[in-house]
């Protein structure tokens, strides 16, 4: 039977190398998000899977077979992968959309990239964009679409036209507030995707099989450098209930060995926390888990709950072993904190890893190499390595604007290139990166051999510092803050 709406996304992890060769894959989570509320309004719905299909091409055999009025391609508003912009996932997504065009379909497209760029889909077939959170968007523009309603489309908030006469050729309408009560939203439509290939490619290359899910809505922090084309500055918190509720279902109809949840700040309160270890306990629901926080907020209280919740695994946004640096990002945390937050998960045997980021704008050799000090010195259980990627909508795009070249965003999520003129080239940022993963998996070795390869490591680091001068750019962008920095979120005040 034709379907009222296919739902789509354009991350196919055949097309990034980097996530290929980690097989990591993740069901589109704010893909099944929508499908869910879409269905409690009453339409049929059909989901194109990218994440471990083929091409584009398997997305024009699923458009055939469901026959649909209106396809949405709708990126996974919960993955860090989405909120790259990342250029595969774009051009895939313009092919898409111009299939759906050449089937006779309405074409609505909503995301990161979309928030920030409408008229490139506009370009490609797109008619309608969602910028912003879309559930409740998306809903009231479908009601219009199949006549259920005769409002126009130029009174939705958070939806974006193609317009002659308007900056860009784009018409955007107000902004809409992000929902406050996340609690509203159902469960993620689970039923859509193919659990079992997922189970298949986890399981094959990594022994256990990985879920995702989402406990909050946005971050209240202001690390300049992070977009926020979503949600903006708001923050929003299901209740430890609802939260512990969906993780019983998942593990009792799909049965992960291990959930990530993909907040980018989870458990912004110690009291949420110790209520949903609570929640989690009253339904036997634990399942071992991952999450993404920041250093300032691993209070004992809260990594005793996460501990007893059933956390084994916390990555924090270390991003710089220098101070000068996390006070130039914003970031609000101090090197002692992060130490600190290191030890107390390490005793509570959970482990502690960092993303880090190099070539923000004023990072010199000597930042570079307190950064490498506290990796080696801390002894992090992993790290994520990043160069710092300006991307739109954020204070730190503003800050190196007028240096960027054609070069906009990366290609894929291994690409590391500078998009603007940092202290060093590309090629020195790749080299650290690389030296820098070698070093850990060295330094955390207490064998011989570990230390013989250590000593031959810090000849290369060695190597490295003498040919710095060498690898550094012709006019490096200095920070330029036009801005008054704000103060940290009271972390006391209701976040719904």
């Amino acid at each position: 039977m034709p379907s009222d709406v296919l739902l789509a996304h354009s991350f196919f992890m055949k097309n990034d190398p980097k996530q290929s060769s980690k097989v990591r894959p993740y069901p589109p989570l704010g893909t099944l998000y929508a499908a869910s509320y879409l269905r409690d309004l009453g339409y049929s719905v059909r989901l194109f899977d990218a994440m471990l299909a083929d091409s584009p091409e398997d997305f024009q055999t699923v458009l055939d077979d469901a026959e649909p009025r209106i396809v949405v391609i709708y990126e996974d508003q919960f993955n860090f992968l989405n909120k790259m912009c990342l250029k595969h996932s774009r051009d895939a997504a313009c092919q898409m959309a111009m299939t759906a065009r050449s089937r006779h379909c309405s074409v609505i497209a909503a995301g990161s990239d979309v928030s920030d760029h409408p008229e490139i889909y506009f370009q490609h077939g797109v008619q309608f964009a969602i910028f912003g959170e879309a559930e409740h968007a998306l809903g009231e523009l479908l009601q219009i679409i199949t006549g259920r309603s005769t409002a126009s489309p130029e009174l939705i908030g958070g939806v974006a036209l193609p317009k002659t006469g308007f900056p860009k050729g784009v018409r955007r309408n107000k902004p809409r507030t992000p929902e406050r009560h996340p609690d509203v939203f159902p469960f993620p439509a689970w039923d859509l995707i193919d659990a079992e290939r997922y189970r298949s490619a986890w399981t094959a290359a990594h022994g256990y099989f990985s879920l995702n899910m989402v406990s909050t809505r946005g971050c209240p922090f202001h690390c300049n450098w992070c977009a926020k084309p979503i949600w903006g500055q708001r923050y929003a918190m299901r209740s430890p209930a609802n939260v512990a509720e969906e993780m019983a279902r998942i593990k009792r109809l799909l049965k992960p060995d291990h959930i990530w949840f993909a907040d980018d700040i989870f458990g912004l309160q110690p009291k949420w926390v110790v209520e949903f270890a609570d929640e989690v306990r009253a339904r036997s629901a634990s399942v071992p888990f991952t999450i993404q926080s920041r250093a300032d907020l691993m209070t004992e209280n809260a990594v005793a709950a996460l501990a007893e919740a059933g956390c084994m695994e916390v990555w924090l946004g270390a991003e710089s072993g220098s101070q000068k640096i996390l006070d130039a990002m914003d970031k609000g945390i101090s090197i002692a904190q992060i130490a600190e937050a290191r030890t107390r998960l390490q005793s509570a045997g959970i482990r502690a890893c960092y993303f880090i980021q190099f070539g923000y704008p004023g990072e010199e050799f000597e930042d570079i190499l307190s950064t490498v000090r506290l990796i080696r010195d801390t002894l992090p259980d992993d790290i994520g390595i990043s160069v710092s990627n300006p991307l739109p909508g954020t204070k730190f795009h503003e800050m190196v604007k007028a240096e960027l070249g054609e070069k906009d965003h990366w290609d894929d999520s291994n690409d590391l290139a500078m998009m603007f003129q940092g202290t060093y080239q590309t090629a020195f940022y790749r080299k650290l990166h690389e030296l820098l993963h070698r070093g850990l998996e060295l330094w955390r070795r207490s064998d011989a051999e570990g230390q013989l390869l250590s000593q031959e490591l810090d000849k290369e680091w060695s190597e490295l510092a003498a040919r710095e001068a060498s690898c550094r750019s012709t006019s490096p962008t200095s920070v330029r803050k036009t801005y008054v920095s704000v103060q940290a979120p009271d972390l006391t005040q209701r976040w719904n």
